[in-house]
């Protein structure tokens, strides 16, 4: 089979979108990723086109790496940086505004101390409806809730979305212009050419630009707060892209992002700033040293026990083993969504794991300092038992890493 470039750079489809009741099942591997699978297919490649990719490839890594390090190392104003590690909810975005819902949600972390707070999922569309008119109401709403009980909230920015309704996209209706290129790609399961949801153009100059301006936005109304604890962007991979990208957009979209990044940490000096990092493989490498020295944490949309991908020891490393290496550099934040639950590896491959052995792997094997539980709702009720033992209840950060990263200058718990 000839494999192109985005075949090659963008990796399955992420997990990190999959916090509905939806169940996404057939995620996808690209060519590359599936040549190192349990299944050990094997990718023919033409040897001009291999050189060509491995190129384009190199190309991007050296892109990354040359991007201007504009405020490079973490910096922190006042205070320092709010600093509460541990257990998190989070709430399935049908949820987040139902009365009903959000009543039970409130009773479980009254009953659970270990859980500290929620992590709720927020667009681009719901927090800036219109160009400069800003749509604040829902954080507002959950972070008054939360402060009044002492809990606090991580708030994570989609730039995708699963759905195959394009009026479920994450982009705002001004931003699907010709200006912002329509705002959207959709992606799809690999080889299927069938569409899975939508991910933001952030190639786009103007959907950068928009970007950052919510971001700063966000860091005069939220980063002061006390219960506001951290702000993060959904995973790095783009997916399956169902048109064909080129070279420059591709790059122009990780430089974006890095740039995002950038703007969110320096507006948000005294918050954890977070990125979702699962896939590309060849750039990891080169996108964690510029998150480590911006002093943005890592985070991820899912713990796999066994999933080969993730895993993958050879070069270009899985994520998970860079989880160890920025131990106690920067924060580390897995995940742990409704496909985690049911099995230990991508495709419900494997077997289905306890929740002990869950929190056993992002502590020990991912040396997390925080973890996100799903509230699915076939699995959050041995989230509840686990989380009220007495070892997650008694012990400081739930039985997680509580040290302050050394890329922030103090911690105030």
């Amino acid at each position: 089979m000839n494999v192109n470039f985005q075949a090659l750079l963008i990796s399955r489809v992420g997990a990190s979108s999959s916090n509905s009741i939806k169940s996404i099942e057939n995620k996808k591997f690209s060519a590359i990723e599936r040549f190192h699978t349990i299944n050990q297919h094997v990718v023919e490649i033409d040897s001009p086109k291999q050189i060509s990719t491995m190129l384009t490839v190199l190309s991007l890594m050296i892109a990354i790496i040359m991007f201007p390090l504009q405020q490079a190392k973490a910096q922190t104003t006042g205070d320092g940086i709010k600093w509460h590690p541990g257990h998190y909810y989070t709430i399935l975005d049908h949820g987040k505004n139902k009365q009903w819902y959000m009543s039970e949600v409130y009773s479980e972390l009254k009953s659970t101390q270990a859980l500290l707070g929620l992590q709720i999922r927020y667009s681009w569309k719901e927090l800036e409806p219109k160009e400069g008119i800003y749509n604040f109401a829902p954080i507002d709403k959950h972070l008054a809730e939360l402060a009044k009980r002492n809990k606090r909230l991580v708030v994570l920015l989609e730039l995708k979305e699963m759905g195959t309704d394009e009026a479920g996209s994450p982009v705002p209706a001004y931003a699907k212009t010709s200006l912002y290129e329509g705002g959207t790609y959709s992606f799809g399961n690999y080889g299927k050419g069938v569409p899975l949801g939508y991910g933001t153009k952030l190639w786009n100059n103007r959907i950068h630009d928009r970007w950052v301006a919510l971001v700063q936005a966000l860091g005069k109304r939220y980063n002061s707060h006390p219960h506001f604890e951290a702000i993060g962007f959904t995973e790095t991979s783009m997916g399956d892209p169902m048109e064909i990208l080129s070279q420059e957009q591709i790059e122009s979209y990780y430089k974006n992002l890095l740039s995002i990044n950038r703007e969110m940490r320096a507006h948000f000096p005294n918050t954890v700033a977070y990125q979702f990092v699962n896939y590309p493989r060849p750039i990891l490498q080169s996108l964690l040293g510029e998150l480590k020295e911006m002093g943005t944490a890592l985070g991820g949309p899912d713990v796999f026990l066994e999933d080969p991908g993730l895993l993958y020891s050879k070069a270009p490393k899985g994520i998970y083993h860079y989880y160890p290496e920025l131990s106690g550099a920067i924060p580390l934040m897995p995940s742990v969504q409704h496909q985690n639950y049911v099995a230990t590896q991508w495709g419900k491959q494997g077997y289905e794991p306890s929740v002990s052995e869950l929190f056993a792997f992002a502590r020990d094997t991912l040396k997390a300092n925080y973890i996100f539980w799903t509230r699915d709702p076939d699995h959050y009720w041995k989230v509840l038992q686990f989380l009220n033992k007495s070892q997650q209840k008694n012990t400081q950060a739930g039985g997680l890493n509580a040290n302050c990263p050394t890329a922030y200058v103090k911690c105030i718990n």
